[in-house]
């Protein structure tokens, strides 16, 4: 079984060895770095720069996951091989999107079914992307998944190195509310799925406590023995215009969808869980 992967970086890297691990051969695609996207176990290839390879990949793919952020132009694949996955024929075809799609819900809950609001650029154009693949799936009968990742954590990514140099704040925002997801959760998500193929089908991907992001800086200030970084009001933080935007949308996001159509049972259900996991690995 051959899978084919647009954009090999963090969620894929955790997806590769499990494939690997069960016979398949996968190939990602990375802009710069194909030594990391070797070392997950796949065979890389440049993109841009390998198109003529890309479409060949294409035409025999058992899979092909889309892991890449649309522009402001469109969709990067669709871009350059809507015709080439319009003839393709395989048996899985995933996309993974955000849970940015739904917008700011004032800590309300959401599910798959709920209107997508999305909010900013980024939010709008994952919607557009969304639209575009839904709408070659149904014109060539393909088997598309989207899935709606919430706000990713794991190895190398997560709040431990910040609390030790001190660099960490609590940012206080009155209502502020996020979901999570452990990568290796995703990983495993997306294997159910692959396994288990029921086109069309949308999944949010998020673990089970949405939680204000300062609770999670303190849980893990606490693991590590450490005094709980200073608070500081949103108004007045320091922060990059993306970091900012991200405080725009608060939502509590549903994730029966993945329970009960995939099987899954989160290793991670909450960040107190992850966090623990995290630091037992880097131990």
């Amino acid at each position: 079984m051959k899978m084919l992967v647009f954009g090999h970086g963090y969620s894929a890297g955790y997806l590769t060895p499990l494939l690997t691990a069960r016979g398949w051969q996968v190939t990602g695609t990375t802009r710069d770095d194909p030594a990391r996207v070797a070392a997950a176990g796949a065979d890389p290839l440049i993109w841009p720069g390998a198109e003529d390879a890309l479409r060949a990949h294409i035409a025999h793919a058992d899979a092909i996951l889309v892991s890449t952020a649309p522009t402001a132009g469109g969709d990067p694949v669709l871009a350059a091989f809507r015709d080439d996955l319009a003839r393709a024929r395989p048996r899985w075809l995933g996309y993974l999107s955000t849970t940015g799609v739904y917008g700011d819900r004032d800590g309300g809950w959401v599910d798959e079914d709920s209107a997508l609001d999305g909010s900013g650029p980024r939010g709008q154009a994952r919607i557009r992307a969304e639209g575009d693949w839904q709408d070659l799936a149904r014109a060539h009968d393909l088997p598309l998944h989207i899935f709606r990742l919430a706000g990713i954590y794991g190895p190398g990514r997560g709040p431990f190195q910040k609390v030790r140099d001190g660099t960490a704040r609590r940012i206080i925002k009155p209502g502020q509310v996020f979901s999570r997801i452990h990568v290796e959760d995703i990983a495993q998500v997306l294997l159910a799925s692959i396994e288990a193929p029921a086109p069309i089908g949308i999944y949010n991907v998020c673990d089970d406590d949405p939680a204000p992001p300062q609770d999670v800086i303190g849980h893990a200030a606490t693991l590590l023995g450490l005094p709980l970084p200073p608070e500081v009001r949103f108004d007045q933080a320091q922060m990059s215009p993306m970091a900012r935007s991200f405080y725009a949308d608060s939502k509590r996001v549903r994730n029966d969808r993945i329970k009960r159509d995939l099987g899954v049972t989160l290793r991670h259900p909450d960040y107190r869980s992850g966090l623990a996991a995290l630091l037992a690995a880097e131990s």
